[in-house]
């Protein structure tokens, strides 16, 4: 590891502080970054959604790419761990590393540690660090204790954001539908997805599931990535090392000149040591000592040396005892004697009752919640499972020829409506019918509509008419012609029949 070459200014941050580098580390490197995982992730988007429409369970292709979520990781983390090295892997090297680098503590993420909520903080320990056993254990203790609760809440706050961007793509199917229609769009996109999944709109629906994280997932391991990085630069004090080792540089180049004069000195002078050294010893003579000619002959007074150690003791900034002096009351109150303690043993059930639901709640609802999914599993099986699920019948084929209607309408409109539906023309008799209860609606609320006025017009205008119960037909005259015209759904004989008897009964039209 060369610390040396670090692209990032290592210093003891704070948590969140962390996490910002290590996003603005993901900001930097973005090309490097999301080209190897676009490459990745497409290829593998567009085979598992084929294989999973050909055994009609679309839902599963979507599951496996959100469980597949620690294997796309490697990406971002290699990326940036070499990075930040000042080692810039290209995007070849990315994509080759993948095949043999970081498999074996997948295992792992893809099992029981796969809802792990510091599974960012955790997945460079065990990538880049290489240890096993308890001594990955005791890396994961130290290094993410004092920051899983930090990483476990950057967890919940990526997972918020993708599911943000998700539901914005499902809104923004609403930016292009009418204010007045976006209870019907509701609906349909409810019946398309939950009631009728169709295949198109669950590849739809896992595409955008796919985009959200390829946006928030570089930026949640790059976090996590800051998060391990902060965490041994506190511990193993990579900032003071580096900055010993850039001082260490500057002496060296520094004292280059010197050295090179001092070994030119030690050169000249190794003759002469030489010849000193085969000259015979003579025995040194014993020199005298030299501390009175420099201090003269001093003698220590001891009384007064005790005298100026007891009045050294005396000063009040080396002594640490002290007097003080306080004031209290001569007559003291009395203390009152101790009210006797009523019995409060009966608590103890509540007690032991509140600590048995502190202890085992959580187990207590886990369990309740897997009874209420085993009483209801032949409820929501077959809707996960698809195959199992009981289709409903298809509807009649629309029609899809120009409709011909008289430009006056008849005297007897149900009749005539009830004639066209028994040829099988039921769209013919639907628009006959919203025809003739246009006419209505525009006689009794006392309108004039413009030519081609569409149904959103139709409803506003709607409003007028005085009784409530007129209003509610309409409205239900133009849903049932809005499904038969534009979504290719025609009501069943007897919701044809119950809407024909209620229009010729409400609106008075000729038996």
């Amino acid at each position: 590891m060369r610390l040396e070459q670090m692209t990032v200014h290592l210093r003891s941050r704070s948590a969140w502080e962390a996490v910002e580098l290590g996003t603005a580390l993901v900001r930097r490197h973005a090309a490097a970054i999301w080209k190897p995982w676009l490459l990745v992730t497409v290829p593998l988007f567009v085979a598992l959604n084929a294989a999973a429409w050909a055994i009609d369970s679309i839902w599963l292709a979507g599951l496996l790419m959100w469980w597949l979520k620690p294997v796309f990781d490697r990406i971002p983390l290699f990326v940036v761990s070499r990075a930040t090295f000042g080692a810039t892997p290209s995007v070849r090297e990315a994509l080759l590393a993948q095949l043999r680098w970081g498999w074996q503590p997948m295992l792992h993420y893809l099992t029981w540690r796969r809802f792990s909520p510091a599974r960012t903080l955790y997945l460079p320990i065990d990538l880049l660090e290489g240890v096993t056993g308890a001594r990955l254990r005791e890396r994961r203790r130290v290094l993410g204790g004092a920051v899983y609760g930090n990483a476990a809440l950057l967890t919940l706050v990526c997972l918020n954001f993708e599911l943000s961007l998700v539901l914005g793509g499902v809104g923004a199917i609403f930016l292009f539908v009418d204010v007045d229609n976006w209870l019907e769009a509701l609906r349909l996109i409810w019946n398309v997805l939950v009631e009728e999944p169709k295949w198109w709109a669950q590849i739809i629906a896992n595409g955008l599931v796919w985009i959200a994280t390829s946006v928030i997932e570089p930026f949640f391991v790059g976090a996590g990535f800051g998060l391990y990085l902060n965490r041994r630069t506190q511990i193993e004090a990579w900032d003071v090392e580096i900055a010993f080792r850039k001082l260490r540089a500057r002496l060296t180049a520094a004292a280059a000149p010197f050295a090179l004069v001092l070994a030119l000195l030690g050169a000249g002078l190794a003759p002469a040591r030489a010849q000193e050294a085969q000259a015979p010893a003579t025995p040194a003579k014993q020199e005298a000592p030299t501390l009175p000619a420099v201090f003269g002959d001093a003698r220590v007074d001891e009384r007064a040396f005790s005298k100026a150690v007891d009045q050294a003791y005396r000063d009040p900034l080396l002594n640490s005892r002290s007097k003080q002096v306080t004031w209290e009351k001569r007559d003291k109150p009395k203390p009152k004697p101790p009210s006797p303690q009523r019995d409060m043993s009966w608590l103890s059930g509540f007690g032991q009752v509140f600590a048995f639901i502190a202890e085992w709640g959580l187990w207590i609802l886990v369990g309740g919640l897997v009874a209420i999914l085993l009483l209801t599993l032949r409820h929501w099986l077959p809707w996960m499972r698809g195959s199992l699920r009981r289709h409903k019948p298809l509807p009649v084929d629309v029609e899809t020829e120009a409709l011909q209607l008289p430009e006056i309408l008849p005297d007897n409109v149900p009749a005539e409506a009830r004639r066209l539906w028994v040829q099988g023309k039921p769209r013919h008799a639907l628009a006959l019918l919203y025809r003739a209860s246009v006419e209505t609606m525009a006689r009794r609320a006392e309108v004039a509509l413009p030519p081609g006025a569409t149904e959103s017009e139709c409803l506003r205008a709607s409003r007028r008419m005085p009784d409530g119960e007129d209003r509610s037909l309409f409205a239900r005259m133009v849903r049932v012609w809005q499904y038969a015209a534009y979504a290719q759904q025609l009501p069943a004989q007897e919701e044809f029949d119950d809407l024909l008897s209620s229009l010729q009964q409400r609106y008075r039209w000729a038996a």
